[in-house]
């Protein structure tokens, strides 16, 4: 699916293995710190390199994101973003919008060309998929038409094939 210059896709899949990415989006915490499911992963494809790294840029706020060396991963870029807790970060809409707008910003910033999205704030996080995903879309179109020079792929990566066929038919709806 194109907007604009850029093209969207959607795959199922190990966000660390994003071979042709010029970054990927870590799902961080505060601390930014290794933890479960896409920071843990992220972490332990990255090395402990990435630990040292982080420490200084921690803690970050919800909607917040920074950058770091990819390290041992495949990708030159980990861009490190803190969704919110949903129910608990409040607005969550406006903060997990912030995550997306705040990562495709750093992405120009460093001439980023292609960049890898997981699903920000579902996991542990408690956001509902659906909701996320329609958050999520919005935000990149919104975000894509204040860029001067916006990526050429953004790529979302599920852990399930059922979240990226729930994600494709918010994606497709829009």
């Amino acid at each position: 699916m194109e907007r604009g210059s850029t093209k969207l896709e959607t795959v199922t899949g190990d966000i660390t293995a994003q071979s042709d990415l010029d970054a990927v989006v870590n799902a961080a915490n505060a601390q930014l710190m290794p933890g479960g499911g896409v920071a843990g992963a992220i972490h332990r494809a990255a090395g402990r390199e990435l630990i040292d790294a982080c420490r200084p840029l921690a803690p970050i706020s919800p909607g917040e994101a920074v950058v770091t060396d990819g390290f041992g991963l495949p990708n030159r870029w980990i861009i490190h973003c803190l969704g919110p807790r949903y129910g608990i970060d409040e607005p969550s809409d406006a903060l997990l919008t912030d995550c997306y707008r705040n990562a495709l910003r750093l992405a120009e910033r460093h001439g980023m060309r292609a960049i890898g999205f997981p699903a920000l704030s579902t996991g542990a996080f408690g956001y509902p998929f659906e909701e996320a995903a329609r958050v999520a879309v919005d935000a990149v179109d919104d975000t894509l038409e204040t860029l001067q020079s916006p990526p050429e792929l953004i790529r979302f990566v599920f852990f399930s094939d059922a979240d990226r066929q729930a994600f494709d038919a918010v994606l497709n709806a829009v």
